[in-house]
């Protein structure tokens, strides 16, 4: 055993930066825990602390956001303070004359010949390794080399200086592999690497390493290539697996054509994580998808591919011109490559916490079936039911065998099956956070609507006749649904986008406006007034009419109809108009008879309808989880249905007004009353009850 290390004293300060936590958390654990170690020395005001104490402390801690270990359990804030102790000296250099990336690649050129590249030729060995090794100097030298002593190798001493790059703010880390993604490769992976005869391996923008070293893939029988554009991470890529020995039978290079310019066969498994691109790179040639498309191109017969894309490229619409993205999207689906998409969970990635991504798993088209649809799976979902375990759920969806919950997984065709089917050629989003729905899980819809009717009737005995009248029987058919972006297309329905307004133009008097604080009922609906006057200064804002829908689709689907019309909409509350409701009202206003086949819609089946359980689960996005609008089903009904459920909720909110009036009337009873006997003014008493008659 090698003998323990001994820590110089530290302070409070420096206890907050090597456990990288904020100042207060420090103090607080000092003053609240009698187990906290003493000064060792210092003064009252700076008192000094030995680390290898405030180490073993901290042991008992642990991280309650850290990435789990791989039996299960949490880091510990033991475990950062000590790395934080091991790498202070990298660190001190890190902020003075060396930039970030050159003290890093120094350091791992001084890992990598205390691993595979000490004892390999001059000849086999990168072009820069040499030179990097002799500009590390006596510090980068003395502090690897006792990194590798103390943990035991070179290649775990290359993964703790790789580390070192988010405390020194480096690129390196933005676009590295998050730990879950290259898990669910590596659960997706393990079949065919598992194999008993050698397999070939293809790792496209490799980026440092991260996939590949999961992966394992090198075991002296395998054939790996890895491919990264970037000459800096290309380095860092080179120096890691020769501190992990597992450079000797990985081809490294700079562009796929080399790949057919060393003889590199056709492989088994491609996978890939490209960095992130931005949306406006969907008219790009080299977008986020060529890579998968390469991917296909690489794959032999009964090979698998699996890669990482940013969600918009699958979430863009095709539209009137189709765009680059949305071409290689298309020719991935019609050549048969695509076996799943799999929306990967939000806030997946360290750096990028905005972004949403998915994996695509792919199969080579030389074996591709035609028929077979694309299994679409919400890992988003499925985490929130499963937790920790949602690759294995994953892996056992693609093989089959697991049950799949309707909203989380559902395979899709590709090409159309029939008038009003679903599938995924129709230009719309290919999320599964947009596609799937289902009815509710377990949920008998007639058992449950008479047992609510017969709530009501008795919670509302005036309205005992009205709820009888109430007629409700189970369908023979399931009904079939279509997109609300058919509709806008078609022009039977018309989106009204929501303003931005500034706050210091709306006030108390002209139009009302609608925003977020009305649809959540923070702020009654006429509270917040815009003059027209002002309104001018807006030429692209639009008025409502009666019967438009206003919809907040924030973390769920809220929606009210407008009963008279003339409101303005700000952002994030949209609308939805039925083009042919204004003539329908005009026929009524005018006595001409209107027949209920002439209106397909009418706005309080269409405001109940978007708001149904099957469209609240249709969100995606990080940070705010919004419902794409174009993306929300109705069912497909004859008018006369549609008129009937119309009369109906139209009843119903009547009925839901003119109890909110009697509860609104009760509290402002109840406040004055309060009001009064708490300033003296008033005296409350209640009257005797008369007594019986004679």
């Amino acid at each position: 055993m090698t003998e323990r290390r001994q820590y110089e004293p530290v302070t409070l300060g420096e206890i907050k930066e090597l456990a990288e936590v904020g100042r207060p958390t420090v103090s607080n654990w000092r003053r609240r825990h009698a187990s906290f170690p003493e000064a060792v020395g210092g003064s009252e005001s700076k008192p000094l602390f030995d680390a290898e104490e405030i180490a073993g402390w901290l042991d008992d801690r642990p991280v309650p956001d850290g990435e789990r270990h791989p039996d299960g359990t949490l880091p510990t804030y033991g475990e950062r303070f000590r790395e934080g102790l091991r790498l202070r000296r990298l660190v001190t250099l890190g902020h003075g004359t060396l930039r970030p990336e050159e003290l890093i690649v120094r350091a791992l050129a001084v890992a990598a010949m205390e691993g595979e590249g000490g004892g390999s030729t001059e000849e086999s060995l990168p072009s820069t390794l040499l030179r990097d090794f002799d500009l590390a100097g006596d510090e980068i030298l003395h502090t690897v080399r006792e990194l590798v002593e103390e943990l035991g190798s070179a290649g775990a001493a290359a993964e703790a200086v790789l580390r070192l790059a988010g405390r020194l703010e480096s690129d390196l880390m933005m676009d590295a592999t998050p730990v879950p993604v290259t898990g669910l490769m590596d659960v997706l992976a393990r079949p065919l690497l598992s194999m008993r005869r050698p397999v070939t391996v293809v790792n496209l923008c490799a980026g440092t390493g991260d996939v590949l070293l999961k992966l394992a893939a090198d075991d002296g029988e395998n054939r790996v290539a890895a491919v990264e554009p970037d000459a800096l991470r290309r380095t860092v890529l080179r120096y890691r697996l020769l501190a992990h020995w597992a450079a000797g039978e990985t081809l490294v290079c700079s562009d796929p054509a080399e790949l057919n310019e060393h003889g590199f066969p056709l492989a088994e498994l491609v996978v890939a994580d490209p960095p992130y691109a931005a949306g406006e790179r969907e008219r790009d040639e080299d977008g986020p998808l060529r890579w998968a498309v390469e991917a296909v191109e690489r794959l032999k017969e009964r090979g698998k591919g699996l890669v990482v894309v940013p969600s918009w490229t699958l979430s863009r619409p095709r539209g009137g011109i189709g765009t680059a993205n949305t071409r290689m999207r298309e020719a991935l689906l019609k050549s048969g490559a695509v076996e799943a998409i799999v929306q990967l969970p939000r806030r997946i990635h360290t750096f990028r916490t905005g972004a949403e991504h998915a994996m695509l798993v792919l199969r080579s088209t030389r074996s591709a079936p035609t028929d077979s649809g694309v299994l679409l799976i919400d890992a988003d979902r499925l985490v929130r039911r499963v937790g920790d375990a949602w690759q294995q759920n994953v892996e056992a969806l693609l093989r089959s065998t697991g049950m799949p919950v309707p909203e989380e997984a559902q395979r899709v065709p590709v090409a159309s099956t029939g008038p009003a089917s679903s599938y995924l050629l129709d230009g719309r989003s290919l999320l599964p956070a947009h596609r799937l729905a289902s009815p509710e899980k377990g949920l008998d819809h007639f058992v449950a609507t008479v047992e609510a009717r017969q709530n009501a009737y008795v919670a509302l005995p005036h309205l005992k006749r009205w709820i009888g009248d109430l007629g409700v029987g189970k369908r023979e058919h399931r009904a079939e649904h279509f997109k609300v972006g058919g509709q806008l297309r078609a022009g039977q329905l018309k989106l009204l986008p929501g303003h931005r307004i500034k706050e210091s133009d709306i006030g108390d008097a002209g139009v009302p406006v609608i925003g977020r604080e009305e649809m959540l009922g923070a702020l009654p609906i006429g509270e917040r007034r815009i003059m027209l006057e002002d309104l001018a200064a807006y030429p692209q804002s639009l008025m409502t009419e009666q019967g438009d829908v206003f919809m907040l689709t924030e973390h769920g689907v809220r929606t009210q109809v407008d009963d008279a019309g003339g409101c303005v909409l700000l952002a994030p509350v949209q609308g939805l108009r039925i083009a042919a409701y204004r003539k329908y009202l005009m026929d009524l206003a005018a006595g001409r008879t209107v027949r209920p086949e002439g209106l397909w819609m009418r706005p309080h089946a269409l405001a109940r309808l978007l708001a149904a359980p099957r469209n609240q689960q249709r969100g995606s996005g990080s940070l705010v989880r919004r419902v794409s609008v174009k993306d929300m089903d109705l069912p497909q009904l004859p008018p006369e249905e549609i008129a009937d459920l119309e009369a109906v909720l139209a009843e119903t909110e009547r009925h839901r007004a003119e109890v909110r009036r009697q509860l609104s009337a009760l509290d402002t009873l109840a406040e004055r009353l309060a009001a009064g006997v708490a300033d003296g003014d008033l005296r409350l008493r209640k009257r005797s009850e008369p007594g019986p008659r004679a």
